[in-house]
């Protein structure tokens, strides 16, 4: 009889928490949403275009830039602590 293959579990936590993805997606919809906006609207000097859609893009860039760089302080003291354990 065949025996299963057990696959290796390892038990490295992830890199970033769930909050920092959610937020790393909250960023990439604000970045697509202002250059639809900034399409939607094509004209060169319109209002939508000059100002709105690229302070929603830097908004954008600024939460992707703030997501990476958030780190929760709790959960890396939880595993350190189970580690040393």
């Amino acid at each position: 009889m065949a025996k299963g293959k057990q696959r290796k579990t390892d038990d490295k936590p992830m890199f970033f928490s769930a909050f920092n993805y959610r937020l790393i997606g909250v960023a990439i919809l604000l970045i697509v949403g202002g250059f639809t906006a900034m399409y939607v609207e094509n004209e060169v000097h319109g209002f939508i275009s000059l100002y709105i859609s690229p302070i929603v893009i830097m908004a954008g860039y600024i939460v992707v830039i703030f997501a990476i760089m958030k780190h929760d302080r709790d959960e890396t003291e939880e595993t350190d602590t189970e580690v040393a354990t």
